[in-house]
């Protein structure tokens, strides 16, 4: 069984921007506004306290104590945003974060199916990925339920 997440990521550095060490940051969110009102985060392990956050051009930026030179800026790139789990986003009643359902263990009535490997966002519907080869549409008429706690979904019988 898989052990809970409790780092979540929320994005990664991109290029510096300027000489004052701002970056731009690549989002990893469906949160809209998830980095306004941040006062810390974890870049790639090393929390930094936030100087600023600003949008230019449809694009994120940020700017971040200590990080005062585009070398210093630089040193960052590509480093991944991460956020404590007792820091995301409060969910809706039967909506899960992405990082809950990979790992479940998958069952019909019939017995297990497989483990989710993935979670394919199709437009119309997400589709969970079991074991890299069988794909089931995360839709209501399917999935019975889903236990993140006990790492566990249930599906109709005919989802195999």
């Amino acid at each position: 069984m898989q052990s809970a997440v409790n780092e979540i990521i929320i994005g990664k550095v991109g290029a510096a921007r300027g000489l004052d060490g701002t970056v731009k940051i690549i989002e990893l969110t469906d949160f809209a506004g998830r980095f306004d009102d941040l006062e810390k985060i974890s870049v790639g392990g090393k929390i930094f306290a936030v100087e600023q956050v600003k949008y230019i051009g449809g694009q994120l930026y940020m700017k971040f104590v200590g990080v005062d030179s585009r070398e210093a800026a630089r040193a960052l790139t590509n480093k991944f945003l991460t956020v404590d789990r007792a820091e995301t986003a409060p969910l809706a009643d039967g909506e899960f974060y992405i990082f809950d359902i990979i790992g479940c263990e998958v069952f019909n009535d019939s017995g297990k199916i497989g483990t989710v490997t993935d979670v394919l966002k199709t437009g119309a519907n997400d589709v969970f990925e079991i074991d890299g080869k069988i794909l089931i549409p995360a839709l209501k008429s399917v999935v019975r339920s889903i236990d993140v706690v006990a790492k566990k979904i249930l599906v109709d019988e005919y989802a195999d």
